[in-house]
């Protein structure tokens, strides 16, 4: 066939081109703040690459069809890590996609943060569907299926900008700030290297042996000093033991920060049960969310496993087909009867096969639960603690020492409490801000629990109870919440990360006198510290975790990926957060949250949660499967 000037004529090649790369302007403009003319190469090469394939297999007949389709679905992609990145701030990959099935889910979330300025992604599709018609018709009635000759400019051209992705992919795959990596990457090109790092990973679990990671977990462990001085009488771990075969009640609460803790608004407190609470048991005014891609089910996966979450898919997703060692399991060896609340259906997050892997004896979910329509997940906190009172009751009068989780929903975003559950009135300034429908949830939550207290306490339970509450992780929305402003209303400072990230621990034993204790601590420590009041020692069951127990050391350090780039942690000082690496990262002081200039002296601390979460990622990935 002959290639003729009419036949390129037809060909929407440079049409799209142009559209995509308005596209990744737009992105980047929402995403990252600012456009760098440079990193746009990034962009256009990984665009002009699919183009060019697409130019050379697609016959004339259907170019309009397939550049369109390429067109509608990166537009689509685009929207959509546009609003991933608005709620999660980070830039999604691939994986996911795992996750879409929970959408509906939490379809009132996503639609409080959506901006009709996103929908500019889709603003050209409505003509080019109209042109692609009209053009179709031409088409059909002049070229009919002959295909256009492939010229060899073309393969040349697809060649050199794949080489140039590949270029960009090489550079940047060393980077472990996610984001940066992105911005450097462009998003297509970021998801190639997201495929190439998970396929290493996955061939050096192949490789690996669980044994080996977890010798060399330990080793690395032992090498940072956790203590300053000594933290133990004769060699006995302080409180080992105070709560030997008491149960344990675990309460996760939803989008919950620790700003609530001693918070009074117009002279009310917000949390006046956990305020008491606070006062009475161990309570950590340092402690961190350290979840990934699951949010509050990667939450409840932490505090029973001591395990880093990965940070590129759900741990409820991606692991739920192994044998976990957990808090279930550990407990089960004693006897206990472990049993988790969640007023949702199972199913949300892949619960229905990750509490099977965590070894639970038994899951409630929304049938379990009289719905009162409380918000989009149905039943109130209350109806949850109701129902737990009743099967803990039960255990209780036969005996059965049990183990059981409490999983929150009445906080969660957007935080609209109906009007006839609301406790405390906001002061004119917060009525309708996302601050007031925050601290209005919060000290429902915190009324909620403190009517479950008040049950176990009338049934006897809990003065043979250990109650730990944690929050899963934060609640207001960067963009909604400017700092200084939150800052301003509360009387309190507020950083928007070492603030939001800031959620409450605090375990009461029965018995023990409580203390405020101020290290630094995090999500994948809750395990460790409440086996050591059990008087379980993890090391002598053959338990491999990624924590330790808070009440037996003075110094600490926990990573964060996710909604902070990999490479990030707190310690007892700082929050470090890397850039391309260590020298040009940022520090804040945790206590006044001032920028710390100084840094290099916490280069050891970055090396090693670096090699601790890599350890912790290889651990998981080599757990057997069920």
């Amino acid at each position: 066939m002959e290639l003729t000037a009419n036949s390129y004529k037809r060909s929407p090649f440079f049409l799209v081109f142009i559209l995509l790369m308005l596209k990744m302007i737009l992105f980047r403009q929402f995403v990252f703040q600012g456009i760098q003319v440079d990193r746009l190469l990034a962009d256009a090469a990984a665009a002009l690459t699919l183009l060019c394939v697409f130019e050379l297999i697609t016959s004339l007949k259907w170019k309009g069809f397939v550049f369109g389709a390429y067109n509608a679905i990166l537009s689509l992609l685009l929207f959509a890590s546009t609003i991933y990145f608005s709620y999660y701030g980070t830039v999604p990959t691939y994986t996911a996609l795992y996750g879409l099935d929970q959408v509906p889910q939490i379809g009132e979330s996503v639609g409080s943060i959506l901006l009709p300025v996103y929908y500019l992604f889709f603003l050209d599709l409505v003509v080019f569907v109209v042109l692609f018609a009209v053009n179709r018709f031409k088409d059909g009635r002049s070229a009919g299926s002959k295909r256009v000759a492939k010229p060899l400019y073309v393969a040349i051209a697809a060649i050199l900008c794949a080489a140039v992705s590949g270029g960009y992919i090489w550079n940047g795959s060393l980077i472990p700030n996610e984001v940066v990596q992105a911005e450097s990457l462009g998003f297509l090109d970021y998801q190639v290297a997201a495929a190439i790092k998970a396929s290493e990973k996955e061939r050096a679990v192949k490789d690996g042996s669980i044994e080996q990671t977890a010798v060399f977990a330990e080793d690395l462990q032992a090498s940072y000093s956790y203590q300053e001085g000594e933290a133990t009488a004769a060699g006995t771990p302080n409180y080992f033991g105070v709560a030997k075969g008491k149960n344990v009640i675990v309460v996760q609460l939803e989008a919950f920060q620790n700003l609530g803790i001693n918070l009074s608004v117009d002279g009310k407190e917000v949390t006046p049960v956990l305020n008491r609470l606070a006062g009475e048991s161990f309570y950590f005014p340092h402690f961190f969310q350290q979840i990934g891609q699951g949010n509050t089910s990667d939450a409840e996966f932490l505090s029973n496993t001591s395990i880093y979450p990965t940070g590129v898919i759900a741990m409820s997703t991606g692991y739920s087909d192994r044998v976990i060692p957990s808090m279930p399991r550990l407990l089960q060896q004693e006897n206990y009867e472990s049993n988790t609340f969640h007023v949702n259906d199972v199913t949300f997050w892949d619960r229905d096969k990750m509490y099977p892997a965590l070894g639970f004896t038994n899951y409630y979910e929304r049938p379990s639960f009289i719905n009162d329509k409380f918000n989009a997940f149905g039943a109130s906190d209350t109806e949850m603690y109701r129902v737990g009172l009743e099967k803990l009751q039960a255990l209780h009068e036969q005996k059965t020492p049990f183990y059981a989780q409490f999983v929150t929903t009445s906080s969660h975003h957007p935080f609209k409490i109906p009007v006839e559950h609301q406790r405390i009135k906001m002061p004119e300034s917060l009525n309708g801000t996302q601050l007031g429908h925050y601290l209005t949830s919060l000290n429902y939550t915190d009324y909620a629990l403190g009517q479950f207290i008040e049950g176990l306490k009338a049934k006897g339970i809990l003065e043979n109870t250990v109650l730990v509450v944690y929050g899963d992780h934060f609640g207001m929305q960067s963009k909604d919440n400017d700092p200084a402003w939150v800052s301003e209303q509360l009387g309190i400072k507020y950083n928007d990360r070492i603030s939001r990230f800031n959620i409450p621990f605090i375990m009461h034993v029965p018995g023990t006198e409580g203390k405020t204790l101020e290290h630094v601590g995090g999500q994948v420590d809750i395990m460790p510290t409440i086996a050591n009041v059990l008087g379980i020692s993890l090391k002598d069951r053959g338990y491999t975790v990624f924590g330790h127990d808070l009440l037996n050391i003075t110094k600490n350090v926990v990573g964060m990926r996710y909604y902070l780039p990999t490479g990030s942690f707190f310690n007892n000082e700082i929050l470090f957060v890397p850039g391309k690496g260590f020298e040009d990262g940022a520090a804040v002081d945790i206590r006044t949250m001032e920028p710390v200039a100084d840094f290099s002296q916490y280069r050891e601390d970055y090396d090693y949660i670096l090699e601790l979460m890599k350890l912790s990622d290889a651990y998981v990935g080599l757990l057997p499967k069920r």
